[in-house]
């Protein structure tokens, strides 16, 4: 299948007067999502980032495709049911980029295992046939031998369950790929500016390419505001006078080596000090702690994790694990905001529901806030069906529930050793790629799982434009670890100043722009 992610002929395409049937505002996994359905069912589709796709909380997920357990003791039946539909639905849509996890819950009261099973055995009949395998209990040994690294002293036994894992930016990335192999436009760091009207209805955008400065009158029959925690300012330009819609919430995580968990099976914790589970992850060859719930008042492209956050997620992993974090331990840490719906009564973010929310204007501004990355795709498909009746469309059913994503390989056939696997059938053309080039295929950095010809491979195929996008999002290098990606990038630099024909200037700008960004990753 061929990549059509190509950010010259997506910019020449703006330049026509003929109207897009949609324009979707925002790169993030709904705004993505969107532009693959709409694209899929045949309409010709524009999505425009004013960054990188996944830049914001995206690319800062906890790293699970699932139903939400503690969704479930709260009593949201329908969001958990919808959840694990579709994230049977995702594993089998993207297998290179997502995998079945195996979770335990450690019990150190008998009621606990009692109380969690039965929850869990519910969360089990919820995804129904597509579940990805039944839950059950276990003794204190087979907790003990399944956790090496937790703690035993009043454990009594506990329960194995199964959920999803996936890469976010890199799922994220497939479905930019995804929406361009069936036509869609898909530009990133072209930043929406505006709303052009006609009678007053919606029938535009004006937008920036923000490496050139160009701008855009942008004729189209809708538009969709699927900007994520910054969809205010989107319908703040349709009508300056409504009210803010969000209550935003940060959660941060920790990454650690893997000798933290020291196990193919993930930890649940069900009950923190202030109420939220808290997991302990193995991941991309690290372990991840994550995460927490702090009310911010307004939001930011590039969060801060709070000195309290930090030290709550080691005093928890310290109650669980026999070997104890420090600071010292910390490779890296990352920060989301969540975009949840405001909620009149709730006591604070963690109480708030993550159910998506579809609003459409007067003016025919359709715009798609909450949910989670696991419903992204079921959020996508309602926004298109909304906007095809704002733009007076023959309304087409989505084709999504079952559509393969850009590089879709049977799971039988994917080595997860193999650091290339997220590549699905792609795999070749970046070995190819990494073979170009003395030295391409040898790490970025001795403690990253990176060639250093992916960066080359991101600027061709994937739209990388900066050191940011390909340490960051095409690469986890930044997660992984902060410091070997301030390393690499230097490096990183080099290859894309050859790909995208920049000159030394650039380099040394990227550079310290990615190691100022990197020391928001440092604890």
């Amino acid at each position: 299948m061929t990549n059509g992610l190509d950010r010259a002929g997506g910019i020449a395409a703006l330049a026509g007067d003929t109207p897009w049937d949609l324009v979707i505002i925002g790169g993030g996994a709904t705004g993505l999502g969107t532009a693959l359905d709409a694209a899929a069912r045949g309409y010709r589709t524009l999505l425009l980032e004013g960054h990188d796709f996944a830049k914001g909380t995206s690319s800062r997920a906890t790293k699970l495709v699932h139903g939400g357990v503690r969704y479930l003791a709260q009593g949201n039946i329908p969001l958990v049911h919808h959840a694990l539909h579709e994230r049977g639905r995702l594993l089998a849509n993207a297998p290179q980029v997502t995998r079945r996890q195996g979770f335990v819950v450690p019990c150190y009261r008998w009621w606990d295992v009692l109380f969690y099973g039965a929850g869990l055995f519910a969360y089990d009949l919820l995804a129904g046939k597509l579940g990805l395998g039944r839950s059950r209990l276990l003794s204190r040994a087979e907790v003990m031998q399944r956790l090496p690294t937790v703690k035993t002293d009043g454990l009594v036994g506990g329960i194995h369950y199964y959920d999803g894992q996936f890469d976010d930016s890199r799922l994220a990335i497939t479905i930019a790929a995804s929406a361009a192999d069936h036509g869609a436009t898909l530009l990133n760091y072209v930043r929406v500016t505006g709303l052009l009207k006609e009678d007053g209805r919606i029938a535009g955008v004006t937008a920036r390419d923000m490496e050139t400065g160009t701008d855009y009158r942008i004729p189209a029959k809708a538009v969709v505001n699927a900007a994520g925690i910054f969809m205010d300012e989107i319908r703040h330009m349709d009508r300056p006078d409504l009210a803010e819609g969000l209550s935003l919430s940060q959660g941060i995580h920790l990454v650690l080596d893997p000798g933290f968990l020291a196990s193919d099976d993930a930890i649940l914790i069900p009950k923190t000090d202030d109420g939220r589970v808290l997991f302990v992850l193995p991941w991309l060859g690290r372990t991840v702690i994550g995460t927490t719930d702090t009310p911010i008042p307004t939001a930011s492209m590039e969060p801060h994790a709070l000195e309290a956050e930090i030290q709550f997620l080691l005093d928890h992993a310290a109650h669980y694990l026999t070997r104890a974090p420090a600071r010292s331990d910390v490779l890296s840490v990352f920060t989301g905001i969540r975009p949840l719906v405001k909620v009149k009564g709730a006591s604070g973010t963690s109480a708030v529901p993550r159910d998506h929310v579809l609003l459409v204007s007067d003016s025919g501004l359709v715009t798609i806030t909450g949910g989670k990355w696991t419903t992204y795709r079921e959020m996508a498909e309602q926004t298109v069906d909304a906007a095809l009746r704002v733009g007076g469309f023959t309304p087409t059913p989505s084709p999504t529930k079952e559509l393969r994503l850009h590089g879709w390989t049977p799971r039988e056939r994917i080595d997860s050793a193999d650091p290339l696997a997220a590549y699905g059938a792609d795999t070749p053309k970046v070995r190819a790629v990494l073979a170009e080039q003395p030295g391409w295929d040898a790490p970025m950095h001795p403690d990253l799982p990176y060639a250093l010809g992916e960066a080359a491979y991101a600027a061709r195929h994937l739209m990388a434009r900066t050191v940011e996008d390909v340490l960051s999002r095409r690469t986890r290098a930044l997660l992984l670890n902060a410091q070997a990606a301030v390393a690499a990038a230097p490096a990183v630099a080099q290859v894309l100043a050859a790909e995208l024909g920049r000159d030394a200037a650039w380099i040394d700008k990227q550079v310290a722009e990615f190691t100022a960004l990197a020391g928001v990753y440092q604890a």
